[in-house]
């Protein structure tokens, strides 16, 4: 029981205690008050008789007429007149007035009826005696009035009070909610500070305490967030750009290429700035970094964060488009054409073009090194060529682009519209203990006419391009509830970022999911770290699953390190941190230096960290050793079919 039921049960006990013993004083002390009342009643009606009754005792009319009319006036149970001979001279008694008040209440107070006695004289001589016996009906009925006004006087009292009670209480006892609300979201990893301290002493020292708590816990966080992020930008990210750098660039370009889940198909670009070295000689390497950073800029813009964008060596610049066919591409090209010849005019640079770009178009399987030789190729005939300052090369036969998205749009239509995915399953285990399974990732598979399952990788990229990723969603989560009860443990799914930034896609989320209460406390939904919505609306995100038993989790974490500031609010189920960061993290110090950063701050906040693409022993064992809670890839399990 709660602090403040106890403590409004003791106050309803106590006003219990006190209304009773009131009502029970207050009855008794007008009980005695009766009790003396009923006496006098009694003997000053003897008295009278006795005294008026002395110079009639020979006339028998007389003595009747007397002791009817004192009789008749009041309430009396008998009055008799007795002779020296304990003859009865006049007796009158009449019939039951009854109780005036309910019987139990009678019982209760048990009141009897008071006699009085008196002498009657002839002279000097005792000539008889007059009996009277008051009836106790007047003074039960004055006595049940008086108790039940005090009842009620002192019932509508005692309610007062409580309820006044009741709200002081709520009052006083509001900082030890916001005590409890703090704790609720540190385990949210929330960090609530109370702007105003309560007046009561003890409280304001508690919550004072609580609020220097909460704060070294979020500096604790800071600082580790400050740390990792200064690790990853060192380690990925270009100093005088801010863009990602080389090695970053071919992390994810490999995984584009390699990796089941995010192999895809698209364009690659690279961007040489004309004449680099002359212009630090002609107009400064101050004026050359601000030509560069420029150039950043446009790639930014031409982007607006669709792609990725990095600056490998000097001025050179390589942009990543996945899902993007031959004739995007070009289309991108001419766009950046456009953009730059504008950094000529302003006179950021003194060569024309400002820079050549070589275009080349992948597919998974693809070899990296044969895509970089194409597009060099590529720059090459953009050198040459003086009236397009961009070329594309193909590095292998590919089949028309109109015939592939063509067959894609037909494929991909009709097995959305039949259901036809495959939902495959992957384990991710316990790292100390990976016959320990945390949860099962579901992943999406494609029928091809052939009867042949393609990966997500492959068919994601097209379902973006047609803007169909939020149908795939809820078709996925259909089939998901639908086998739900015949699975056990918790089950992760991804949600794309068109699902999320759709309101009507969203809402019909919402809908299957507070119509299937199995879900709850089963389903974790995840979003890629490429595609979340803005802090406010991911905010909403999140309470709204709480609020439905769904969890939140971030897959493919790493590439936005500076963002983790933030999650410490969302009360996320865990990170998932992406897989070209995990790579050969036994052979490569920096990478076990960035990870073991980001599970210090992930730690502080008491948020799951979980590595993807796990795939050697030797991986697994630094990943253990570093204390990771759960690892996901091929070394515990390939993906199956969820039966």
């Amino acid at each position: 029981m709660s602090l403040f039921k106890q403590l409004c049960v003791a106050i309803c006990v106590l006003m219990l205690v006190s209304f009773a013993g009131s009502v029970v004083v207050n009855v008794e002390s007008s009980r005695e008050q009766q009790v003396n009342q009923l006496r006098s009643h009694a003997q000053d009606a003897a008295t009278a008789l006795g005294l008026s009754l002395g110079s009639h005792l020979d006339d028998p009319a007389m003595l009747e007429l007397m002791v009817s009319s004192i009789f008749d006036s009041g309430y009396f149970e008998s009055i008799r007149v007795i002779g020296p001979d304990e003859k009865v001279l006049v007796e009158r008694s009449g019939p039951s007035l009854g109780r005036g008040a309910p019987q139990w209440f009678a019982d209760l107070v048990d009141l009897a009826p008071a006699q009085g006695d008196a002498i009657v004289s002839d002279g000097w001589n005792q000539a008889a005696h007059v009996e009277v016996v008051s009836h106790p009906y007047f003074a039960i009925a004055k006595l049940w009035q008086t108790a039940y006004a005090t009842f009620l006087w002192l019932a509508l009292i005692s309610l007062l009070c409580i309820s006044l009670g009741v709200l002081l209480l709520k009052r006083q006892l509001r900082p030890l909610e916001y005590m409890v609300e703090q704790s609720n979201a540190i385990a949210r990893r929330e960090f609530l500070s109370a702007s105003k301290l309560p007046r009561t002493p003890e409280f304001r020292r508690v919550v004072a305490a609580m609020n220097q708590m909460v704060e070294k816990l979020k500096t604790l966080f800071d600082e580790e967030a400050s740390r990792s992020e200064k690790l990853h930008a060192e380690a990925y990210q270009d100093s005088l750009t801010g863009l990602a750098n080389r090695r970053y660039f071919d992390l994810d370009l490999q995984a584009r290429l390699t990796e089941e889940e995010r192999a895809s198909s698209g364009a690659l670009m690279l961007l040489r700035v004309n004449d680099l070295v002359g212009l630090n000689q002609r107009i400064g390497g101050q004026r050359t970094d601000l030509l560069l950073k420029a150039v950043a800029e446009q790639l930014q813009q031409i982007s607006q964060g669709r792609f990725l964008l990095a600056r490998n060596r000097g001025g050179e610049f390589a942009l990543l488009a996945a899902g993007v066919d031959r004739q995007e591409a070009e289309q991108l090209a001419e766009q950046l054409c456009g953009a730059l010849l504008s950094l000529q005019q302003t006179g950021a640079s003194d060569c024309s073009p400002v820079a050549h770009i070589g275009i080349t178009t992948f597919a998974p399987g693809a070899s990296s090194s044969e895509l970089y030789s194409a597009v060099d190729a590529a720059l090459a005939e953009a050198v040459s060529n003086s009236r397009n300052h961009w070329a594309f090369v193909e590095h292998r036969q590919q089949a028309g682009a109109s015939d592939e998205r063509n067959d894609w749009h037909r494929l991909l239509d009709g097995a959305l519209q039949q259901s036809r995915f495959l939902q495959y399953a992957q384990p991710v285990v316990n790292a100390a203990e990976p016959t320990q399974v945390l949860h099962n990732k579901v992943l999406a598979r494609l029928i091809d006419d052939g009867g042949e399952t393609i990966p997500a990788g492959q068919f994601l990229p097209w379902l973006e391009r047609f803007g169909w990723t939020a149908r795939l969603d809820l078709v996925m989560l259909d089939a998901l509830l639908a086998q739900l009860a015949s699975h056990e443990g918790k089950l992760a799914l991804s949600l794309s970022g068109m699902t999320v930034r759709d309101p009507q896609a969203l809402q019909q989320v919402y809908e299957r999911l507070r119509l299937n209460p199995a879900a709850s406390g089963r389903l974790i939904l995840e979003l890629d770290e490429g595609q979340l919505p803005g802090p406010a609306e991911l905010e909403a995100i999140t309470r709204k699953l709480r609020s439905l038993g769904v969890e939140l989790g971030l897959q493919h974490f790493g590439g936005r390190f500076s963002m983790i500031g933030n999650l410490a609010k969302l009360g996320l189920a865990y990170l998932k941190v992406d897989g070209g960061f995990i790579r050969g993290i036994d052979q490569e110090s920096d990478k076990r230096l960035f990870i073991e950063a980001m599970q210090r701050a992930a730690n502080s906040i008491d948020l799951p960290l979980i590595a993807e693409r796990v795939e050697t022993r030797g991986e697994w064992e630094v990943l253990r050793a570093m204390g990771v809670s759960g690892v996901q890839g091929r070394l515990f399990s390939e993906p199956a079919a969820w039966a």
